[in-house]
């Protein structure tokens, strides 16, 4: 059994492997179940696997991935020979991260929460393949949506690249993008935070979170044909929230298919069904915008509408649901894979 090792990365010198000496290898698989897979970046860790068994003639290789329904696990299965496994690693890193948040006085109940805002958008990560979060802010800053909770950086904490940079590859997109983050006021942190620190392994900004109608979630990934969500769709489940999601087409009805309820009652989640990655994003601000143009009265009406959902996500995550499906699909996986 092959993985990365530590959590998080995915270059060819973290691919650790686990076995006995005692036992015959005779056949492979490798779990590369953390992070979404990039072909452009990540062939070389699986050149790698292959050649840490290029001893074991007539093996057959696997392939374990949380990404579903993907075109890069069909050309990797498909170059390698490998038979392909999956199951939701990150719902399982989501129950063991935000567990025990249900029992703090850290979350406002609902009951006594009157949204004053219409959307949290949280930013750390903005350039190279988290572009599409440059994309969807573009959006918020030119629609003049910046009176929300946001956080944005003047420059990208990982690729070390300025954020008006980081935006040149999509001007044939938008030919104004770079034009409209010079023009905005740059970084926008959140009170009590500087340099947009990691919290992907813990829910913070509870005041904040509060304050707003929904949480904007901007997936890891947003392109392409794939079902890949991670932690960050569960932090508003997790928090007792609404949400809007921008990841890859379908990710809402994928999130439905293991218990959880979406917010089409109550605004237009036809946006997840567009194919086109740009017009799927321009569909969100659309409906952030129109959002954005609700009373207050409106916008605590829409609040009560949404809380029935809210509470059965809360309760299908903290109360065993969720667990019982990922349960079922781990072993089906597991009694699924041959020696």
């Amino acid at each position: 059994m092959f993985m990365c090792d530590p959590f998080g990365r995915s270059d060819p010198d973290s691919v650790m492997n686990f076995g006995s000496e005692d036992v015959h290898e005779h056949n492979y698989i490798f779990f590369f179940d953390q992070e979404p897979i990039h072909l452009n970046i990540h062939t070389a860790t699986f050149d790698e696997v292959l050649r840490r068994n290029a001893d074991l003639h007539g093996a057959q290789g696997a392939l374990c991935t949380s990404e579903r329904n993907s075109d890069n696990v069909d050309a990797l299965c498909a170059r390698y020979g490998w038979k392909r496994y999956y199951y939701f690693f990150h719902g399982w890193a989501a129950l063991d991260w935000y567990r025990g948040y249900d029992k703090t006085f850290l979350i406002t109940p609902i009951r006594e929460r009157a949204p004053t805002k219409t959307f949290i958008a949280p930013n750390r990560i903005i350039a190279g393949e988290r572009r599409h979060r440059l994309e969807m802010l573009y959006h918020i800053f030119r629609q003049g949506m910046i009176d929300n909770h946001i956080s944005c950086p003047a420059v990208c904490p990982v690729e070390n690249i300025s954020i008006v940079d980081a935006a040149r590859p999509l001007i044939d997109q938008y030919p104004d993008i770079q034009h409209v983050f010079r023009a905005q006021q740059l970084p926008i942190n959140f009170e009590g935070e500087t340099d947009h620190p990691m919290h992907s392994c813990w829910l913070s900004l509870f005041d904040e979170a509060a304050d707003s109608l929904l949480y904007l979630v901007t997936e890891t990934v947003a392109t392409g044909r794939r079902h890949h969500i991670t932690e960050k769709t569960f932090k508003p489940i997790a928090m007792g929230m609404p949400f809007v999601v921008v990841a890859t087409q379908g990710s809402l009805r994928y999130l439905r298919s293991y218990g959880f309820k979406t917010f089409g009652h109550v605004w237009d989640e036809s946006y997840d069904a567009i194919q086109d990655d740009h017009e799927r994003i321009r569909a969100v601000a659309g409906l952030l915008r129109s959002l954005c143009d609700l009373s207050v009265t409106e916008r605590l009406a829409l609040w009560q509408v949404c809380r029935e959902t809210i509470e059965h996500n809360w309760n299908h995550f903290y109360n065993g649901g969720f667990e019982k499906i990922l349960w079922t699909e781990l072993r089906g996986m597991l009694n699924g894979i041959e020696l």
